[in-house]
């Protein structure tokens, strides 16, 4: 599931929340060799992470190929279709003769009867197109696009085999799905122009359309692999939370005045399809980054936890129950550094050095004996302390260093690496609480030991 069909699928659940109306999954899956059970699955799972429950039961396309049939030979009927037997040669001339003439493809079978001995050959059914005059697509993003008719080739409905094509089955799903708006990419804003003629061919009401620029890279250019995470597991794998993620893709195209935050309530009262912007979006990581920070700020210390214990399990370090009692307690001491999950597990790593930690060449040199005699006489002030709290261990640290008469600098660089072991950790406040005192005494005592 492509971060743009995630985008699209957040605003049509906007705007139908918006509108009291019907969020509605349609799974097109007439290429039976790409729509497999796993490929399907990625959608729903996708669509469950990324919080967009849709209404009533999914239709699968594959499923109404008779009905899709079925329409294609009322038209076949009423003269709005035609029976085509174009071979590939043919069908190459063909199109080299309507291109000379300036027109799309018309088939010579559109003006030719066949014989008995035709329709007893495979051929393919299709649409019979006006030639002259314009389509107009009302578009609610692009407003008026005009198509000229003798650009619209006459489209195949059913291919040889009896398959019905995308254009016609579309058409048949969302006129029996009571579809009354269709937005959707930009890249297929042409399609509409066919489809409003099949719609017009059969009667039927045209829905509204709405044609959405697609998502380009930093760089400009049009998303893609190159661009690094695409897909929507993409992000979850990278530590986005999934109401991080609607936020920032709700606010990538589309504005509510200069509101960067928001939530889904605020997002569905303010959300019309009318007001999202007709130029290409561009993925900017820094504002997701930004966006997301805010939401781990918000999250639960519980969800946090749990989520932070996926990062370590994929990195094949399991948290068990005591660890991540452990993180629990860190993480609100720890949070408000963290950009993404990925990041927050990074910080949360100095808790789960095995002790004796080793200290490296950098901090070896900075453990001086005056340093050591220093850290001993912190050492007896921490292990006093009735207050282990951030703020409170924070301002005991200060005290020392007013009544040694240095700065943090003369010895707060080899407390670090002493309780840390060199991984990423808050400031020395929040390390030690989150340490905790019996695990905090401990590491300094391991390096502070006449034998270390």
């Amino acid at each position: 599931m492509h971060i743009g069909t995630a985008r699209t699928a957040l605003f049509n659940y906007l705007y139908a929340k918006h509108t009291g109306g019907r969020f509605l999954l349609r799974v097109e899956d007439t290429d039976r060799e790409r729509s497999t059970e796993a490929a399907v699955q990625v959608i729903f799972d996708g669509l469950a992470w990324l919080g967009l429950p849709f209404d009533g039961e999914p239709v699968f396309q594959a499923a109404g190929a008779e009905r899709h049939r079925a329409v294609v030979l009322e038209m076949l009927e009423a003269g709005k279709a035609y029976r085509c037997w174009l071979s590939g040669e043919e069908l190459t001339a063909a199109r080299e003769k309507a291109q000379a003439a300036g027109h799309a493809l018309r088939s010579p079978w559109r003006d030719r009867d066949p014989s008995p001995a035709d329709l007893g050959k495979p051929h393919a059914i299709r649409f019979r197109g006006p030639k002259n005059g314009d389509t107009v697509v009302n578009d609610l993003v692009q407003g008026p696009v005009t198509f000229r008719n003798r650009d619209l080739d006459d489209l195949i409905l059913l291919r040889s085999d009896g398959a019905p094509t995308y254009n016609l089955a579309v058409v048949v799903d969302d006129h029996d799905m009571a579809v009354t708006h269709i937005i959707r990419g930009d890249d297929h804003l042409n399609n509409a122009a066919r489809q409003t003629l099949l719609y017009q061919a059969m009667g039927w009401e045209v829905p509204a359309f709405a044609h959405i620029p697609l998502i380009h890279g930093e760089d400009g250019a049009k998303l893609s692999k190159r661009h690094g995470a695409t897909a929507v597991t993409d992000f979850a794998a990278l530590g986005y939370l999934p109401e991080a993620l609607r936020n920032y893709l709700a606010r990538l195209g589309w504005s509510h005045g200069d509101d960067e935050l928001f939530s889904d309530e605020q997002a569905i009262a303010w959300f019309d399809i009318a007001d999202a912007n007709k130029g290409a979006s561009r993925l900017d990581w820094d504002k997701l980054n930004f966006v997301n920070a805010h939401y781990i700020r918000l999250a639960d210390d519980a969800r946090l936890t749990d989520l932070v214990a996926e990062v370590f399990a994929a990195r094949g370090d399991s948290l068990n129950a005591t660890r991540k009692a452990h993180a629990l307690r860190a993480i609100p001491l720890v949070k408000e550094r963290a950009k993404t999950i990925v990041e927050l597990a990074d910080q949360l790593s100095f808790l789960y050095r095995v002790r004796p930690l080793t200290l490296d060449d950098k901090a070896r040199g900075q453990l001086t004996d005056e340093v050591r005699a220093r850290l001993l006489r912190l050492r007896a002030l921490l292990s006093a302390a009735n207050d282990w709290g951030a703020e409170a261990l924070e301002a005991l640290l200060k005290a020392f260093a007013e009544s040694e008469g240095v700065g943090f600098g003369k010895f707060a660089p080899a407390l670090r690496a002493i309780l840390t072991g060199g991984a990423a950790s808050p400031d020395l406040g929040r390390t030690l609480s989150a340490l905790g005192r019996e695990e905090s005494l401990a590491r300094l005592d391991d390096a502070l030991s006449p034998a270390a």
